[in-house]
């Protein structure tokens, strides 16, 4: 009774895991390697993510329910619940521990030094002292590094061919972030070399958005950078709508946002890094050691840009900018 105890609470901390066979089966199956995937988002949010990481797990040999058992720890947002669960996967002694991204690999940093961790990261791994090495990375983590931070200055740049010089472009940005203080400061050495007014602001919880979007059309900003960051990609609609509201021309960093209805984005593929930890992390439950597997990084940026969103704003999008883009959405 007490198991059962236990794993109801479990469950439940886990904000509705996914994955927990039957006890009776479990009785009669060989014991699975079960992995841990430890997010601060939300199932909806990352649903078609995790689509790509089972992806990338499979071509490595393991679907489940077959050979491997997956359970997730999802925050919704709330970053400070994940050092419990990162803290129960290890009292469980799972096989593998997924981060998805920079909060939940520092939360399972801290949990474990024994129990692989495969991370997925805007933020710099090195710097953040999650790996020595991207190619040598020691200790018992790996993963991907989505490299968002240092894109930042390339976003300012690609939303101030929409902004005539001399308007103010805004910034938001999560101070919980372990890289938003220094994305800010790239973005704002962009904007004095431009002459463009930038005005730094900062959200923590989600009624701070609100209080955010009335401040930019109180100080006319034309233009709003979203920093890469869970707790704004798990607001997505949100966003979307609020800029919409507004009529405020807005870039992200992932390409969900103008496919959810944003203005524009740039940045690698998300999707793609989730494909890469799930191979990973098979890779992992096949014997391989972390600090045998490089941290990747991606190669490919991607400019995608919503001509219907960019059309109710009223804006004329520069045929050069068109030109590089690569995706119109029409």
């Amino acid at each position: 009774m007490e198991f059962l105890r236990r794993r109801r609470e479990f469950i439940t901390l886990l904000g509705g895991a996914a994955a927990a066979w039957p006890l009776a089966a479990r009785a009669q199956q060989p014991a699975l390697p079960v992995i841990g995937f430890l997010s601060g988002s939300s199932l909806t949010e990352r649903a078609h993510l995790i689509a790509a990481f089972r992806r990338g797990l499979s071509e490595t040999g393991y679907v489940e329910p077959g050979n491997v058992r997956i359970e997730f720890g999802w925050a919704e947002g709330a970053y400070d619940r994940l050092p419990a669960v990162a803290a129960e996967f290890v009292r469980r002694q799972v096989t593998v521990i997924v981060a998805g991204a920079g909060p939940s690999a520092f939360a399972a940093k801290s949990a474990t030094t024994t129990i692989p961790i495969v991370f997925n990261t805007g933020i710099d791994p090195i710097e953040g002292g999650l790996v020595r090495s991207l190619n040598r990375p020691e200790g018992n983590l790996t993963g991907y590094n989505l490299i968002a931070g240092p894109l930042a200055a390339k976003q300012f740049g690609v939303l101030r061919e929409l902004v005539s010089k001399g308007e103010t472009i805004a910034l938001i940005i999560n101070p919980n972030n372990a890289n938003a203080e220094r994305d800010a400061a790239l973005v704002q050495e962009a904007a004095r070399a431009s002459g463009t007014p930038i005005l730094v602001m900062k959200a923590v919880v989600e009624g701070d958005l609100e209080t955010i979007f009335a401040t930019l059309a109180r100080e006319q900003a034309r233009g709003l950078m979203v920093n890469s960051d869970v707790f704004f990609t798990s607001r997505r609609d949100l966003l979307v709508s609020l800029a919409a509201r507004y009529a405020i021309p807005m870039i992200n960093p992932w390409r969900e946002f103008p496919l959810a209805g944003g203005l524009m984005s740039y940045g690698p593929s998300i999707s793609a890094a989730y494909h890469q930890i799930g191979g990973y992390a098979g890779k992992i439950l096949a014997g391989a050691k972390p600090a045998d597997l490089p941290v990747v990084q991606p190669t490919k940026f991607e400019l995608v840009i919503n001509l219907k969103t960019a059309k109710a704003l009223g804006l004329d999008v520069p045929p050069s900018l068109l030109a590089t883009a690569d995706e119109v959405i029409e």
